[in-house]
């Protein structure tokens, strides 16, 4: 029974692997969802465009990045009740361009400092990334409003929350990336 299971995970982690995109976009999707049903408005797309960028070439990421941002508008109009109103759907567009301004800075990271090494470079990505994200939705501010929600208690538990959930996606898709390879070994007995 538990050799069957993992044979089936196995073929399907292969299928999978074989198309990074659509593995990647369907974990930050799934992780996206939890985030907006339970912070509705602070879903970590810092930490979401990380993992993006850190997987991911920068087209693919940027793709990705905007399938996570509908989802996250779709469940904040659809089933989070968000006012249907100029200055929401506008708030909604300037997310979507800071989530993919947030993915330019992680991935120009992940490019330009490759010989360090991934693991070191997460941390930094992510410094990058919420700074680009942030300084964007800052921008929007003169004309959408919201400047209160910058203050540095707001920001620092932003800030914070990305951090945990980065941490999550990359524990997480190392721990698959490990099982897969034990399913792997226990199919093949």
């Amino acid at each position: 029974m538990l050799t069957n299971a993992l044979s089936r995970f196995a073929a399907l982690s292969a299928r999978l692997a074989a198309a990074p995109q659509l593995s990647c976009a369907v974990f930050l999707i799934a992780a996206c969802a939890s985030a907006s049903l339970v912070f509705s408005c602070a879903t970590p797309f810092a930490a979401f465009a990380v993992f993006a960028a850190a997987v991911l070439p920068l087209r693919s990421a940027l793709a990705t990045i905007v399938a996570v941002w509908l989802v996250n508008q779709v469940i904040g109009f659809g089933l989070l009740g968000f006012p249907h109103d100029l200055n929401t759907v506008l708030w909604g567009l300037a997310l979507g361009i800071a989530a993919a301004a947030a993915t330019v800075a992680a991935a120009v990271l992940f490019q330009r400092l490759s010989q360090i090494g991934r693991s070191a470079i997460y941390p930094l990505a992510l410094i990058a990334s919420f700074a680009a994200y942030e300084l964007c939705l800052a921008a929007a501010t003169p004309v959408l409003g919201g400047a209160d929600g910058f203050g540095a208690n707001v920001v620092g538990q932003l800030a914070f929350l990305n951090a945990v959930w980065l941490a999550g996606l990359v524990a997480v898709a190392e721990a698959a990336r490990r099982l897969n390879g034990f399913a792997r070994v226990q199919a093949v007995r």
